[in-house]
């Protein structure tokens, strides 16, 4: 790998992870805390927009893929969040964003490849 290609990652992933912190925000401040619907969002928008890259962009897919849409999104974030709201009691949601989140992401990924390979 090239340094360039390292660092357009790199700095693709910093401006990911911001707009993960900044989507987070928005969708919490319209939906509420109460359940992480802004992970929710992101990860679901990140799967569908990797899977669109992959197909579509292969040439830029370390870049955007790994770089931007690897820091946008957040496995981790949510399966925190799945262990808060079980400790919490909210044993129905906790259940519903681990596996919703699989479910759901795994559908907008394909989505996002269908959609791609049509580009």
């Amino acid at each position: 790998m090239s340094a360039l290609l390292f660092l357009g990652a790199a700095l693709a992933g910093g401006a990911g992870a911001v707009l993960r912190y900044l989507l987070d925000l928005a969708v919490g401040s319209i939906a509420g805390r109460r359940f992480p619907w802004g992970i929710l969002v992101v990860n679901l928008t990140g799967s569908f927009a990797l899977g669109v890259v992959t197909t579509a962009l292969p040439d830029v897919a370390f870049i955007i893929g790994a770089g931007l849409l690897g820091g946008y999104t957040t496995f981790s974030t949510a399966m925190l969040d799945a262990v808060a709201l079980w400790s919490d009691g909210e044993r129905a949601a906790s259940v519903f964003d681990a596996v919703g989140m699989l479910v759901l992401g795994v559908a907008a990924a394909a989505a996002g490849l269908l959609l791609g390979a049509q580009l």
